[in-house]
Formats: structure tokens, C-alpha cells, sequence
């Protein structure tokens, strides 16, 4: 079997010159316009990395603020509320008025602690804890003493105590 000798024609000359010389072309134009879209691709990744860093250094400057600001704003807190709790009333079967009025009464003498700061509240709670359990309640013509079972100290002093006779 022998192959046609098409390559002396000029027609099939001409045609496969074409298809090279196209294909040569058209090559040149894929790689012009794929280097033109790769080169609008490589700037919108540097632009969008250049943002990224860009947004990671004010979210350092802005979380380096709200430090600094959260730090004064504690520094500057002060006793806003003061809660009284009597946790053993059951023990002694006493009732619950009695027990309101005992934590009002402790709330009076705390109130001088309302508006002070939190850091000079805390420091002096030795003396806090000293005047509560020195204090002696006289409920229903029995006297009792207080001890300090918990304390919670920020914007609220949060006190838990319990009763037990005074001798």
C-alpha cells in the first residue's frame, strides 16, 4: 500500500501551509490572551492579599484598643449593687421575713461600699468578712451570728451566708 503523492500538488501545498501558519497564529493569539488574563488574575490576588494584610494590621491595632480600653474601663468599675443571701434558714425554721429583713439589715450596713471602687473593695475584704461575722442578728428574741460561706466581688457584691447560734 503506498500513500498518494499529494505533497506535489500546490492545492494540498497551499492547504497544509495554511494549516500550519493558522495553527502557528492562532497559538501566538491563545497565549497573548491567556498572558493577558493571567496577568489581570496575578494583580486581583495581589490586591486581595494586600487588603488581607492590610485588615490584619488594623485588627491587631483595633483588638491592641479594646485592650487598652477595657483595662481603664476596669480599672474605673465601681460597686453597683450589693446581694445579701442566708442560705440555712431551714436549720432553724425561720421565716422567711425574718430572713428578708436580717439581709436588708446587712445591706444597710453595707451600703457605705455602694459607688467605691471594685480594686479598694476587694483589698479590704478581710475586714468586710470580720464585720459581718462580728455582727450579731437578734431574730425572733434568739440572737444569731453570721459566717461568710461565699463571696463574689465585682459591679455586685454577691454575699452567701449562714446563721448559727450566738453563745
Amino acid at each position: 500500500m503506498r500513500i498518494p503523492p499529494y505533497y506535489r500538488l500546490p492545492s494540498f501545498q497551499r492547504f497544509f501551509a495554511g494549516v500550519v501558519i493558522g495553527g502557528a497564529i492562532s497559538w501566538v493569539i491563545f497565549l497573548f490572551m491567556f498572558g493577558v488574563l493571567q496577568e489581570k488574575q496575578t494583580q486581583l490576588i495581589q490586591k486581595h492579599s494586600d487588603d488581607i494584610q492590610k485588615y490584619k494590621e488594623e485588627k491587631l491595632y483595633w483588638q491592641e484598643e479594646f485592650t487598652k480600653l477595657n483595662e481603664k474601663n476596669q480599672d474605673s468599675l465601681t460597686i453597683q449593687e450589693i446581694k445579701v443571701k442566708i442560705t440555712n434558714r431551714e436549720k432553724f425554721k425561720i421565716e422567711q421575713l425574718s430572713i428578708h429583713e436580717a439581709e436588708e439589715q446587712i445591706r444597710k450596713d453595707l451600703r457605705s461600699l455602694l459607688a467605691k471602687d471594685i480594686k479598694s473593695v476587694y483589698q479590704n475584704k478581710d475586714l468586710i468578712n470580720r464585720t459581718i461575722e462580728n455582727k450579731i442578728l437578734k431574730i425572733n428574741d434568739k440572737r444569731y451570728k453570721l459566717k461568710v460561706k461565699d463571696a463574689f466581688f465585682f459591679t455586685t457584691i454577691e454575699l452567701n451566708l449562714e446563721l448559727s447560734y450566738s453563745e
